[in-house]
């Protein structure tokens, strides 16, 4: 099956929701249009000219990457300067450029969790919050007859999701009353004559977020032309959203030998280490966040980690953190890497489910700009 760009990020957005981003993140289309057709999409963690001459040469027609390109404004958009002649590369060969940056980090099944993964690290939460999604339910009253067809149009339109569980709802019997005037367009009944059906109300529970698409999933499905349904927030239920994680190990290791095991499962030539000046025998609780996250090692603390995993320490910051009595460790920005070949994987599964005609790619192309020597 062809599939158009906005497709596809539809999908990606089920996933990946661009309103889980912090403040100010500049997520989302940056390059080139989503209304066309795409038969290629590749997957990189930043965009350089390397990167886009491998896209040009592989035909993409949709980059999806985990750095905004454009994250700073652009004064000046010239062929002459390296750094802005890969955006007219990118406009000149229709190139679309879609970021994911924080929500990518945040997202359940995310990043920071497929790093914990890679360490060990079980029984996580997120190191420090940054949304709550609070829960809605949707009560409406339709024929007994159309009941079902209701119930799975909402719950394809994601209502009824509960933990491990999906489409599900409570319906209840009942009479319904009403008399249609002049102006009316029935389904059942004529004007000015009073009507009763058997109905059926059903509920269900969906993520504020949701609740254009539930509302109109419904709307959508009822045989009435005017449906009589009710909306009601829930206190009792939430979903809490936060960036890094920190858990623990199944056994405590030797501080050595995690430091050891990280700089293994990463590939690293090498990393950084801030020793506290008390010894650090062991580690058993381990905190991480990707990218430049040493704005969260005094949460990393509270939550009681062995050890704080961030790219990016600052010199400064390294000389407050080795006074709390927490190892750090900084494998660097590249480490993100990773989110190439895990998102492909995803994006090849949705392929399968939805049976898409469209060829996905890992960059092949490294962005890490450091070398050891």
């Amino acid at each position: 099956m062809q599939m158009q760009g906005n497709e596809f990020i539809q999908r990606f957005n089920k996933y990946c929701p661009e309103w889980l981003a912090e403040d100010g993140d500049p997520v989302g289309l940056h390059i080139g249009t989503l209304n066309k057709e795409v038969k290629r999409i590749m997957m990189s963690l930043d965009v350089r000219p390397n990167v886009v001459a491998e896209a040009i040469e592989k035909k993409i027609d949709l980059l999806i990457v985990k750095h905004p390109p454009i994250f700073r404004p652009v004064s000046r958009l010239t062929t002459e300067d390296v750094q802005t002649k890969m955006y007219a590369d990118l406009i000149k060969h229709d190139i679309a450029v879609f970021a994911a940056h924080t929500n990518m980090d945040i997202i359940h099944n995310g990043l920071n969790d497929w790093f914990c993964e890679l360490l060990g690290v079980v029984d996580t939460n997120y190191l420090f919050h940054t949304h709550t999604v609070k829960m809605r339910k949707l009560a409406v009253y339709v024929p007994q007859a159309d009941a079902k067809k209701l119930r799975a149009a909402l719950a394809e339109a994601g209502a009824g999701q509960q933990g491990n569980y999906q489409g599900t709802s409570f319906t209840v019997n009942g009479t319904g009353r009403f008399t249609p005037n002049e102006q009316a367009n029935p389904t059942i009944g004529a004007a000015n004559t009073p009507e009763q059906v058997q109905e059926s109300k059903i509920e269900v529970i969906f993520p504020e977020t949701k609740q254009v698409a539930v509302v109109a999933a419904m709307l959508a499905a009822h045989p009435y032309e005017e449906p009589a349904y009710d909306i009601y927030s829930l206190d009792n239920l939430a979903e809490n959203f936060g960036i890094g994680r920190v858990g623990e190990l199944k056994a405590a290791m030797p501080t050595e030998a995690f430091i050891a095991k990280v700089k293994q499962v990463f590939n690293l030539e090498g990393l950084r280490v801030v020793y506290p000046h008390q010894s650090k025998e062991s580690i058993k609780r381990v905190a991480i966040c990707g990218g430049s996250g040493e704005k969260f090692y005094r949460d990393a603390l509270a939550a009681k980690a062995d050890v704080y995993i961030t790219g990016d320490v600052y010199y400064h910051t390294a000389h407050d953190m080795q006074e709390t009595g927490m190892l750090v460790i900084d494998p660097g920005h590249y480490i993100e890497s990773l989110c190439k070949e895990k998102m492909v994987a995803l994006f090849n599964q949705w392929k399968n489910e939805e049976d898409w005609n469209v060829d996905f790619f890992v960059s092949e192309t490294s962005t890490n700009p450091f070398s050891f020597k």
